[in-house]
C-alpha cells in the first residue's frame, strides 16, 4: 500500500518560509514524479511543483517561481517542497502526489498538510 505523509505545514506571516516534507512508503522514488499541489479555501486544487525521478527536471507553477524549490532525496523516499517569501494568496492545504511512470495523472495522493500564511 502506498501512503505519502505530509509534514512542515504551519501558521507564518507574509513573507516568511517554510519546508514542507512528504515521507513515502510501499514505493520508492526511483523512476516516479513527484509533485505538490494545493487547494485553497473556496477554489480547486491547483499545481504547484514536480520533479522527475533523477532530479533533472523541475517544475513550477508560474505563481512560485523563484520562491519555492522542490527536491527529493530517494535514498530516504522524501520530497520537499521549499517556501519562501511567503504570501497569503498560498494559504492552503498542500499535498504531495505520485505518478507512475508513462502516466499522465497523479495516481497517489497523501493527505495534506495546512499552510496559512497571516498578512
Amino acid at each position: 500500500q502506498v501512503q505519502l505523509v505530509e509534514s512542515g505545514g504551519g501558521l507564518v506571516q507574509a513573507g516568511g518560509s517554510l519546508r514542507l516534507s512528504c515521507a513515502a512508503s510501499g514505493l520508492t522514488f526511483s523512476r516516479y514524479t513527484m509533485g505538490w499541489f494545493r487547494q485553497a479555501p473556496g477554489k480547486e486544487r491547483e499545481f504547484v511543483a514536480s520533479i522527475n525521478w533523477n532530479a533533472d527536471s523541475t517544475n513550477y507553477a508560474d505563481s512560485v517561481k523563484g520562491r519555492f524549490t522542490i527536491s527529493r532525496d530517494n535514498a530516504n523516499n522524501t520530497v520537499y517542497l521549499q517556501m519562501n517569501s511567503l504570501k497569503p494568496e498560498a494559504t492552503a492545504v498542500y499535498y504531495c502526489a505520485v505518478r507512475l511512470r508513462y502516466r499522465s495523472q497523479y495516481d497517489y495522493w497523501g493527505q495534506g498538510t495546512q499552510v496559512t500564511v497571516s498578512s
